[in-house]
C-alpha cells in the first residue's frame, strides 16, 4: 500500500465537502478531528474564525517555521466523474484546495512523529478565493504571537506533469483587484430616447474607453491587465436601462501600476459621469497583493529540489493569477511555489482532476526540506 493513500483518503473526503469563504465549518470540523487524534503534548492547535493555527513543537526550536494550506472552494457545479464528487450541490474544490489541506496535514503528521528541531506552525487560511483570508489571519493576535521566521506554501499547477515542482525568486504571482462600476442615468421609453440617459450605451463606452488604459498608460515593459467579465443593465427590449453595472479584474506585476490603473479608471468614469449626465460608484471589492518571494530563501529551495532525484525543478515565470498568501509574504519572508499535478482540465474548471499521485511527492519534499532546513540553519 502506497504510504501516503491514507492522505489521498483524506483528500477525497475534502473533496466532498467544498465551502466557500468563511463558511467552512464542515471542512474545520474535519480537520480538527484529525489534528484532536495526534499526540496532543506534540502539537498545540487554536481556531481563527473558520481557520486552524496549529503549531508543532521542536526538539530544540531556536524558531518557528509557517507553513500555509487555503482551505475554502468555489461556487462551481463539479461535472467530474469522480466516485467522490462533491456533496455540496453548486460548489466544488475546483482551485485544489483539498490537495493543499491533504499535503499539509501529511508533512503535520511527519514532524509530528518525527520531530524536527524547531517548530512548525501550520495556517488552514479560510476564504482564500474571496474576500481574502490571509491579511486578516496575519494581523490575527495568534499569528503575532506565534509568528513565523519564515514561511512558504504551495500551489497545484494542473498544466506541469507530477514529479514537478515550478518556482522563481522574486515576483510571482501578480497584484490583483476586482472591479465594480455601477452607473445610474435616466430610464425610459424606447421611442423617447431624448428624455433619458441611457446607460447601456454609457457601458458600452466605458468598456472600450478602460482597454485603452493598458495600451496607452502602462509602461510596455510592465504587464497589466483589465478584464471587463460581465456588464449587466435594462430591465426588457423596449425601455432604456437607467443602470448599468459592469463587473471585472484588474491584474498588474507592479504595485506602482495598479495604482496607475486606478487612477485612471477613476478619471474615466469621471468623464462618462459628464458625458452622459450620470451618477456613478466605483467598488474594487477583494484586493490581493503580489507574491514576491524571497530571492535568497527561494534560491536555497530551488538549489535543495535540484539534488533531490524524486522531483524536476522548474523555474518558472510570473503569473497574472492572484493569490492572497501575498499577504503573508508581505509580513514575513518565504516562497511559494508550484505543484505538477497533471489534470487535462485547468484552475477554477469544473472538471479539474489531479493526479493525486502529487501528494505523496509534496509530503515528501516538504518534509524532508523542512528537515534539511533545521539541520543547515
Amino acid at each position: 500500500m502506497n504510504s501516503y493513500q491514507p492522505f489521498i483518503e483524506i483528500r477525497r473526503e475534502l473533496h466532498k465537502i467544498p465551502e466557500v469563504g468563511y463558511k467552512e465549518e464542515k471542512t474545520q470540523a474535519f480537520l480538527l478531528q484529525y489534528l484532536n487524534s495526534l499526540p496532543e503534548d506534540r502539537i498545540e492547535i487554536k481556531t481563527w474564525k473558520t481557520g486552524i493555527f496549529a503549531k508543532v513543537k521542536g526538539t530544540n526550536p531556536s524558531q518557528i517555521i509557517g507553513y500555509r494550506a487555503d482551505i475554502d472552494g468555489l461556487p462551481i457545479t463539479e461535472e467530474t466523474d469522480l466516485a467522490f464528487t462533491s456533496a455540496h450541490t453548486g460548489y466544488m474544490h475546483a482551485c485544489g484546495h483539498d490537495l493543499h489541506m491533504s499535503i499539509a496535514l501529511g508533512i503535520l503528521s511527519e514532524v509530528v512523529h518525527n520531530p524536527i528541531t524547531d517548530d512548525v506552525l501550520f495556517m488552514f487560511q479560510p476564504a482564500e478565493e474571496g474576500p481574502g483570508g490571509a491579511e486578516p489571519m496575519v494581523q490575527s493576535d495568534i499569528y503575532q504571537a506565534w509568528k513565523p521566521s519564515f514561511i512558504l506554501a504551495l500551489h497545484i499547477a494542473p498544466e506541469l506533469p507530477v514529479g514537478s515542482i515550478a518556482t522563481k525568486e522574486g515576483l510571482l504571482f501578480a497584484n490583483t483587484s476586482e472591479l465594480y462600476i455601477d452607473l445610474v442615468g435616466k430610464g425610459g421609453h424606447a421611442a423617447f430616447p431624448h428624455n433619458t440617459n441611457d446607460m447601456i450605451v454609457a457601458a458600452c463606452s466605458l468598456v472600450t474607453q478602460l482597454q485603452s488604459i493598458i495600451a496607452r498608460n502602462v509602461d510596455p515593459l510592465d504587464s497589466a491587465v483589465i478584464t471587463i467579465g460581465k456588464i449587466t443593465g435594462g430591465t426588457v427590449q423596449n425601455i432604456i436601462a437607467e443602470k448599468a453595472r459592469l463587473e471585472g479584474t484588474i491584474r498588474t506585476l507592479s504595485a506602482e501600476s495598479m495604482k496607475k490603473v486606478k487612477e485612471r479608471i477613476e478619471g474615466m468614469v469621471r468623464g462618462i459621469e459628464v458625458g452622459y449626465s450620470c451618477k456613478s460608484s466605483i467598488d474594487y471589492g477583494c484586493m490581493y497583493h503580489q507574491v514576491y518571494n524571497h530571492h535568497e530563501m527561494t534560491r536555497e529551495f530551488m538549489t535543495y529540489v535540484e539534488q533531490q532525484t524524486n522531483v524536476k525543478l522548474i523555474e518558472s515565470k510570473a503569473a497574472m493569477t492572484g493569490e492572497d498568501f501575498g499577504y503573508m509574504i508581505k509580513d514575513t519572508p518565504g516562497f511559494m511555489f508550484w505543484l505538477g499535478v497533471e489534470s487535462e482540465y485547468g484552475l477554477h474548471h469544473a472538471k479539474l482532476s489531479p493526479n493525486e499521485e502529487a501528494i505523496g511527492v509534496a509530503i515528501e519534499v516538504v518534509s524532508n526540506y523542512l528537515r534539511w532546513k533545521c539541520d543547515h540553519s
